[in-house]
């Protein structure tokens, strides 16, 4: 590329990192500064508009006042950008700011074979900081490439705490005893169950933003990444998963219902899918490995407001959007989710594993109020604190709480807003 489209890009995106607003302090922040002195890349993924370059800018205005290399890779004038392009951008920045030792990618992926130049420059000492919108910056086919020397972090959208501190709302050590804080709490919790937690939705409010991330990431993470020809079916598969979160699904089934003539092809575009952290497909648990891998996976999606703005009604399923908000918080701290079918076919949303033998069972609820499905809800749960030989469990819903102690078990509900600022599962 010419070094005179690389300065000018590299002077535009400057002045417009430099312009951003310093936005929510992020949780992963925290983690972030905890490897920032060791020499490794820190990578950090998500999907596209969840804030991974406001993340950046943050790191960079607490870390690096003295200044660094950044440039984002996500302009259409780098479409001819290859990995030969490296060493030249590097000159430019030589050129324009001197000798720095940190550079900041974002949205990285878009260069094939960028981790050659990462790794050598790392080995002369230089630290990155990378951000891209594919889980493969996680994967250990990386960790190879750069032999051993990143750190990789994913970043979601707002938790509930973070919309919280989005809408200035105060979190004390009172806020869910005093009557009038609570119904605050409360009123916000319902908006955040309905709109998620992107960022740039959150700000303007405009569905059409939520559409073009959706469009985007089917389009520009998958089609053209993939080489895809047949899109429709892709299309149609992705509205099929957003309009069914909460839900299991049949590769087989699925194929019939496209009109695609293999399961591979859908469970090639499920992962594409998966990879693109527009979706989460949850194994059901099991003790034998095969098991886990042949049964039915159920589907969990990124963001509430996404899936509204794309496929759902949210007043008909008000208990399917607070199971995928519970699924978010759990896939935030936890690897390993799964979800729980007893012996006498009761199902248990959540099982989450952490070491080798500690298990937590989790169902979740909208309401507890009606007597066949609080019946129903608790049966699953102390059969399956029976298989599993475990004692309590929790039952999480939109406004209950209560604790059931029943055949030596012991089962807590609690409204979900109140679990996710407890951390009540570690």
């Amino acid at each position: 590329m010419e070094r005179s489209l690389l300065k000018e890009i590299i002077l535009e995106q400057e002045k417009d990192r430099t312009g951003l607003d310093a936005g929510v302090p992020r949780e992963a922040l925290s983690g972030v500064y905890r490897y920032a002195s060791l020499p490794h890349a820190v990578i950090v993924s998500g999907v596209r508009r969840s804030g991974k370059s406001t993340l950046l800018n943050q790191i960079i205005m607490d870390l690096y006042k003295g200044g660094v290399y950044y440039f984002n890779f996500e302009d259409e004038r780098l479409v001819d950008f290859g990995v030969e392009d490296f060493n030249r951008l590097y000159e430019v920045f030589l050129e324009i700011y001197g000798e720095k030792r940190v550079f900041f990618f974002d949205e990285v992926q878009n260069i094939a074979g960028w981790e050659v130049f990462v790794r050598r420059m790392i080995g002369k000492g230089c630290k990155f900081f990378i951000t891209g919108s594919n889980a493969s910056l996680l994967s250990k086919e990386l960790a190879t490439k750069l032999t051993g020397r990143n750190i990789s972090i994913e970043l979601f959208p707002f938790s509930f705490k973070e919309f919280l501190s989005f809408n200035k709302f105060k979190l004390s050590k009172n806020s869910l005893s005093l009557t009038a804080e609570r119904a605050a709490l409360k009123k916000h919790f319902s908006e955040y169950l309905r709109f998620g937690g992107m960022p740039e939705y959150l700000k303007y409010q405009d569905t059409a933003l939520l559409k073009r991330v959706y469009e985007d990431i089917l389009y520009r993470d998958i089609v053209a990444r993939y080489g895809i020809k047949r899109v429709k079916p892709l299309r149609e598969l992705g509205l099929y998963f957003l309009s069914n979160i909460g839900s299991t699904f049949s590769c087989n089934n699925l194929k019939n219902v496209l009109g695609v003539g293999s399961t591979n092809t859908i469970k090639s575009y499920a992962d594409f899918l998966e990879n693109s952290y527009l979706i989460f497909l949850v194994n059901k648990f099991s003790f034998s490995l095969k098991e886990q891998l042949y049964s039915l996976k159920k589907i969990y999606c990124i963001d509430n407001g996404l899936a509204e703005s794309v496929a759902f009604q949210f007043s008909k399923n008000k208990g399917k959007f607070l199971e995928n908000l519970v699924f978010l918080e759990l896939r935030r701290n936890f690897s390993e989710i799964y979800y729980y079918r007893t012996t006498n076919n009761l199902e248990v949303d959540f099982l989450v594993k952490s070491g080798k033998k500690e298990m937590q069972l989790i169902q979740v609820t909208d309401s507890m109020d009606k007597e066949k499905t609080r019946q129903r809800e608790i049966s699953a749960i102390l059969k399956a604190l029976d298989e599993l030989k475990l004692k309590s469990a929790f039952i999480l819903t939109e406004d209950s709480e209560e604790e059931i102690a029943a055949e030596g078990k012991s089962i807590q509900v609690k409204p979900v807003y109140k679990w996710l600022l407890e951390n009540a599962v570690k």
